[in-house]
């Protein structure tokens, strides 16, 4: 029996992935799991680019807020939640395209990476959390430097969890024998100049509509400025700005240069993979005559 066909859209934050894929979504008739670590959290929407429902522009957006921000949304509750998705989409005879910058979710869904049945360490987690996020990354580069370059360094709890899995089982399970779907991978490829200057741009434009005051309200409706920091780059900087321990400036320029090195990580870790066919964003005929050869063979 033949595997379901699967999209995957796959690239460095900032490259234009969401409207590639809700061009795809239009032409091939497709529906849109998102494979976002933070963009599965309700109110999270500015700071994480969040698509709105115009830009949807009718294509429908599966595993956008699904949790509450305070609770723990883990991989293997996104691989349960995403694969009842790819179930629904392909009963109605619609084409799943997977797309996000969280590709061990990516991985992990599509059932090229096992999700670790390993319960939490409470003495191991005491020991880390005494540590800095720098120091937890360096320690995780060591061990498994192939998880350390899918990974928020400045996330502690996710740092900490895959240090635990780590210890636990030697590395952060590979491959299966068998992947559950026939996946077409897309990659975006963008230039130095053109991805450093989105991600300028997408900076300026994030905090005119307001990412700043998205934080206040999250914090003033109940959403620890600790629990912040384990969300990512804008929303941990911008706490820090908040609670005035770094300026205005210094706060632009940190989630800049953090974007950056984050970027250059997800392309290190992409570049692994020789199935993904690179493309150019605006290479749309050339995309379409991929995704249609794919699909149609």
């Amino acid at each position: 029996m033949s595997k379901p066909k699967i999209l995957a859209i796959v690239g460095p934050t900032a490259s234009g992935k969401t409207s590639l894929s809700i061009e795809l979504g239009k032409r091939f008739n497709g529906e849109i799991i998102s494979a976002d670590s933070r963009q599965v959290y309700r109110g999270l929407d500015i700071g994480t680019g969040k698509v709105t429902r115009a830009e949807m522009q009718g294509i429908h957006h599966h595993l956008l807020d699904v949790a509450p921000p305070q609770n723990v949304y883990t991989v293997a509750d996104y691989v349960r939640d995403g694969r009842i998705a790819m179930d629904d989409i392909l009963s109605r005879e619609k084409l799943p395209i997977v797309v996000g910058g969280t590709f061990f979710y990516i991985d992990a869904l599509l059932g090229a990476v096992s999700t670790p049945e390993v319960p939490p360490n409470v003495e191991l987690r005491k020991e880390l959390e005494k540590h800095s996020n720098e120091e937890l990354f360096e320690m995780l580069k060591e061990k498994d430097s192939a998880r350390a370059e899918t990974i928020d360094p400045s996330n502690q709890r996710r740092l900490i969890r895959a240090i635990e899995i780590v210890s636990a089982l030697g590395a952060v399970p590979k491959t299966q024998s068998v992947e559950l779907y026939n996946a077409l991978t897309l990659g975006i490829h963008i230039e130095k100049e053109d991805l450093l200057k989105n991600i300028h741009t997408r900076l300026v434009e994030r905090i005119d509509a307001g990412m700043i005051e998205e934080v206040v309200s999250l914090h003033k409706n109940g959403l620890s400025y600790e629990r912040m920091t384990e969300l990512g780059i804008e929303y941990q900087y911008i706490s820090q700005y908040l609670q005035d321990v770094i300026t205005e400036d210094e706060m632009h320029t940190l989630i800049e240069t953090k974007s950056w090195q984050y970027a250059k990580r997800q392309m290190t870790w992409l570049k692994r993979d020789k199935e993904i066919q690179w493309v150019r964003k605006d290479e749309l005929e050339k995309i379409e005559g991929l995704v249609r050869g794919f699909v149609n063979n």
